[in-house]
């Protein structure tokens, strides 16, 4: 009877310990991490893709204006340049002045075109005579019709100087006005104010370009040749713009090698609508081509966490189911990681915030 006191208490201890680790065990599961609405307004979740296994093959280069959209503006006349309306670089409007000149021959066509208006005035009033003489029996009908036929000819006559005084910009006083014939930035200029200058076409005197498109010229080493093709998708750095990447296409390749610097060059359109890239910048270009190796699951490459010396990432099922995965990866071309092993395409990895929810499934 003595012994049983000792054995009750021995029963209820392990009643009490078993009560214990069931509420541990409650205790477990209603503490289960869960994503808060706030956080998954903020993160950002990936589907894993198969996509082909790309390399990057990096040049130099510098932006080109685009050829294609290029004007030139040559003198019609020589002469002497008495203003000059625009400054290399500037953005001119289609129409607007860029420079007035004086010249002799503008004077010379001034002159045809007021004796081709005198001509017409005299051969109507020759013909108003022709008629009245006509009606008074005085003049043949052969006579009105050759009035009539100088009166034509002296208004062709005088059209033609029209035109030609307008195709030159002829104004009063011997002044012609070159004007831009499309809107664009002036890249080239090669005239100056009160230069004389004779009209040979050797040399524009300006040459506007448009600025919305333009190419970036790459330089291409022997090694490298043979890795790419039109249509590679490349990312262009610039030393104005640290922080900011443009992408374009390979749309061109040069099939010649410089004989000095033995580079064959490449070329790339990239849009240019905020007018940020400037002709004669400084360009670091990397072309990302395939090199022959299989698919492979990709995630965007911010999605890796690195952590004891080992790759992870966290893949989402749903708000209260996450895992931290290790993955072994293959590399890192551009935007995208391909991952060799631990991740399948299809799965979904969150690739914002993400060291937030690493942490805290940690812990």
């Amino acid at each position: 009877m003595k012994k049983l006191p000792l054995y009750f208490l021995l029963a209820a201890s392990v009643f009490y310990f078993i009560g214990c680790k069931d509420k541990a065990h409650e205790t477990i599961a209603d503490t289960k991490f869960c994503l808060t609405d706030t956080l998954i307004r903020n993160i950002q979740i990936d589907t894993v893709k198969e996509s082909k296994v790309q390399n990057i093959v990096t040049l130099s280069g510098k932006i080109e204006a685009n050829e294609d959209k290029w004007v030139k503006v040559f003198p019609v006349v020589g002469g002497v340049v008495e203003q000059m309306k625009v400054e290399l670089g500037d953005y001119v409007k289609k129409g607007q002045t860029l420079a007035v000149i004086r010249s002799s021959e503008i004077a010379e066509y001034q002159s045809q075109s007021s004796y081709a208006d005198a001509t017409v005035k005299i051969a109507q009033k020759n013909l108003v005579a022709a008629k009245e003489m006509f009606n008074s029996g005085l003049a043949t009908e052969k006579e009105v019709v050759a009035a009539e036929t100088d009166l034509e000819k002296a208004k062709a006559d005088l059209k033609r100087m029209q035109q030609t005084t307008a195709i030159y910009g002829a104004r009063g006083n011997a002044i012609q006005t070159i004007t831009a014939p499309v809107s664009g930035y002036i890249i080239e200029k090669n005239v100056t104010d009160k230069m004389q200058f004779r009209v040979d076409g050797a040399q524009p005197f300006f040459i506007i370009a448009n600025l919305d498109e333009v190419w970036v010229m790459a330089n291409v080493f022997e090694s490298d040749i043979a890795k790419i093709k039109i249509g590679d998708e490349a990312d262009i750095k610039l030393i104005a713009y640290k922080d900011k990447t443009f992408t374009g296409k390979v749309d061109r390749i040069f099939s010649i090698l410089d004989p000095q610097s033995r580079v064959m060059k490449v070329r790339i359109r990239i849009p240019n609508s905020a007018n940020l890239l400037k002709p004669e910048m400084f360009a670091q270009i990397n072309i990302r081509y395939d090199d022959g190796k299989e698919s492979l699951p990709s995630v965007p490459a911010g999605t890796v966490i690195f952590d004891n010396n080992k790759n992870y990432v966290v893949v989402y099922k749903d708000k209260c189911h996450m895992e931290n995965r290790e993955v072994e990866l293959l590399q890192t071309i551009g935007d995208r990681t391909y991952i060799l092993k631990g991740l399948a395409a299809g799965e979904r990895v969150i690739s914002k915030y993400q060291l937030l929810v690493f942490g805290t499934l940690n812990d």
